[in-house]
């Protein structure tokens, strides 16, 4: 009977140890980037060689246009922006304004832990952590394939997530993947 007992909290103990995580990340279908500060953004504008051109968001996540000054980029969604950019120029700038904006390159995102090429990785559009993580190279043999710690660019702590297939990241973030126990 002290031996099952024994057995029973030693069980209880490893359990404890091991990762949980009870929150899912959104599958990449469904979440919309909002631009940050770092993302070079490509904007050109029909016949306006002056103002057309590719532009970093700054730390303050603004963009500074010839002619129209700084522009709140960060926290809008591309479609945001250049709608509001459209209606910027229209107003008081470009007649006719027609305007095409992409993001030309993302922030870096972060792998580190069990896969074989821990580093600083390029985004791309809708990444997911599966992705991210054949990007490095496939997980370790002592990898824990089913939870993913990642910490987003304005969080100051990870947090843990149950890895599913669709599990997306976004630029900026870092991803740990912690080493199974069993």
């Amino acid at each position: 009977m002290l031996f099952r007992t024994i057995g029973l909290v030693g069980c209880a103990l490893l359990m404890g140890c091991a990762s949980t995580a009870s929150m899912t990340l959104p599958s990449a279908s469904i979440v919309e980037y909002r631009l940050s500060r770092g993302d070079r953004l490509k904007l050109d504008v029909f016949r306006e060689d002056t103002i057309s051109g590719e532009y970093v968001i700054s730390d303050q996540g603004t963009i500074g246009l010839p002619m129209v000054g700084d522009v709140q980029a960060a926290g809008k969604t591309l479609a945001q922006l250049r709608t509001e950019l459209a209606a910027t120029l229209r107003k008081e700038y470009v007649r006719d304004a027609r305007i095409n904006l992409d993001v030309v390159s993302y922030r870096p995102i972060y792998i580190l832990g069990e896969v074989q090429k821990p580093g600083e990785y390029g985004y791309s559009d809708r990444m997911t952590v599966h992705a991210l993580v054949a990007k490095a190279g496939g997980f370790t043999y002592r990898a824990n394939e089913k939870v993913v710690y990642i910490r987003h660019v304005d969080d100051a702590e990870e947090s843990a997530y149950k890895l599913t297939s669709g599990a997306t990241v976004l630029p900026g973030d870092t991803v740990r993947i912690d080493q199974r126990y069993f």
